[in-house]
């Protein structure tokens, strides 16, 4: 099994590319790649994410031929894909980051400022969490268990139009999407690969995930 990490200069590859090996358990080869045939071929993708929303989406419309390979391999083919932090923001209908700006259209929503009730909370929200699963049982999200602790570092959140596509929320002054997910496709706002043994666990989960 060949794991494809999209570089488009936007997220920690060398962490992400880290974690999935040791997730992975030598039962996947995993790559770094800017090259769109190599994420055409792949049998999972992962798109990171740091940074704007706007500058994200910008980088990945400026490598020739990568989102038509990305719709092909995910949409029309069905191979399972995660995106993380801002990569997962990107797989919304738009964001509103420093103007608005189109995303992937790939689950329908809009990404939003955090705005918690409780105006103590800083912005961003930078540090562990527990996740509250809205949808236990999913295969994707097999080993995950409620009150897991996650990392988090943003100041914007995914506002889903269904709220069958969030998967897990948590608290920050009302209740911001952790996760998100359809069909063969999984979003996490935090960082896995910063998230220790919770985080290793869901990549192992992704990398078996048969959606």
């Amino acid at each position: 099994m060949q794991v494809a990490i999209v570089d488009y200069g936007a997220g920690n590859l060398r962490s992400a590319e880290k974690a999935l090996a040791a997730a992975a358990k030598d039962s996947a080869r995993v790559i770094v790649t800017a090259d769109p045939d190599a994420v055409r071929k792949a049998d999972r993708i992962v798109l990171p994410g740091v940074g704007a929303f706007a500058a994200c989406k910008h980088g990945l419309d400026s490598l020739p031929g990568m989102v038509e390979a990305l719709e092909e391999a995910v949409l029309k083919q069905g191979k399972p894909f995660l995106g993380i932090c801002v990569g997962m923001q990107l797989m919304a209908s738009v964001g509103v980051e420093f103007g608005t700006h189109k995303g992937l259209d790939w689950i329908k929503g809009k990404v939003v400022v955090l705005d918690p009730a409780d105006k103590s909370l800083r912005i961003p929200q930078m540090g562990w969490n527990d996740l509250k699963l809205a949808h236990v049982g999913h295969r994707a999200l097999a080993a995950t268990r409620n009150g897991d602790h996650a990392y988090f570092v943003h100041s914007f959140h995914f506002v889903a139009d269904r709220s069958q596509d969030v998967l897990a929320t948590v608290e920050y002054g009302g209740p911001v999407t952790a996760i998100i997910g359809r069909d063969n496709l999984l979003g996490v706002q935090f960082h896995p690969e910063k998230s220790q043994q919770v985080g290793l666990t869901l990549l192992a989960s992704f990398l078996k995930w048969n959606p």
